[in-house]
């Protein structure tokens, strides 16, 4: 029987689910010191600082244009910074991918849709780093992709093509192949897009899950209702960081206004005029 999605659970969370042998203790999962990113004369980011602890789940909230795409592609290395550094537990971006401890779930994914790859396929490709120079998938690399497969709730999927999942389901595609890659430190950009209610709240029992374990999540949502639930510490974005703490006090609507560009008094707990 397929498991429900957000069914499977780790069932002995060991030491090696938290920082890999050799990181300081103290290290932050990941530290972002005065980043600024220009596209020509455009200012993307300005001297951003935050940082995101072992263990700890961080939300990254802004308007659409506030740079936090940026921000993600930044930090995995697929766009130049102009100022500042980056680093992952200690290591550089490029030794952090290297190794395999840093995963990221895009906010649209750029998979072509008419590529005759499977399911799993996608999903093992979060174990390239482990199979050497073959590219051949073993045993414990097929049983990886199954298990993220089962977590995700995509297991019954895994020999479709790729290009016939619906978005949301795509999306639990890439989340899984990060959960097989068995990334320390996660990003995700809006990964709730496209899901229903349901499988949104699996997702972020996963998520849970992997930070109980040890591991490192970044993520950004308009979701701000769930927030708090999901993520103990929040950081608010427009370009610059302009609040970063426990999310409760950074989720003010004071903060969401000057984020957003509103009067205070329009605001609920929910976002602009209730609405997230």
């Amino acid at each position: 029987m397929t498991p429900a999605l957000g069914a499977w659970r780790r069932p002995d969370p060991s030491p090696a689910d938290g920082p890999p042998t050799g990181t300081p203790a103290g290290t932050p999962a990941l530290r972002v010191r005065g980043l600024g990113v220009r596209y020509r004369e455009v200012v993307a980011l300005e001297d951003v600082d935050l940082e995101v602890g072992v263990g700890e789940a961080c939300g990254l909230v802004g308007m659409n244009g506030s740079g936090k795409s940026t921000l993600f592609r930044t930090v995995v290395g697929l766009q130049r910074a102009g100022t500042g550094d980056v680093t992952v537990l200690g290591r550089s971006v490029d030794r952090a991918r290297a190794e395999g401890l840093l995963g990221y779930v895009p906010q649209q994914d750029d998979l072509d849709r008419d590529f005759p790859v499977t399911v799993r396929d996608v999903v093992l490709m979060g174990r390239y780093h482990r199979m050497g120079l073959t590219r051949r998938a073993r045993a414990a690399d097929e049983q990886a992709a199954d298990d993220a497969l089962a977590r995700v709730g995509l297991a019954d999927l895994a020999d479709r093509r790729i290009g016939r999942l619906s978005g949301g389901q795509r999306q639990r595609a890439l989340l899984a192949r990060a959960l097989a890659q068995d990334a320390r430190v996660l990003l995700l950009d809006e990964p709730f897009t496209g899901l229903d209610v349901t499988s949104q709240a699996a997702v972020e029992q996963v998520l849970r899950e992997l930070v109980a374990a040890g591991g490192s999540v970044l993520v950004s949502t308009h979701d701000l209702g769930s927030l708090p639930q999901l993520c103990s510490r929040s950081v608010l974005l427009h370009r610059r960081v302009l609040a970063a703490g426990p999310t409760a006090e950074v989720l003010t609507p004071e903060n969401l206004a000057r984020a957003f560009g509103l009067d205070a008094s329009g605001w609920t707990a929910t976002g602009p005029g209730g609405a997230a």
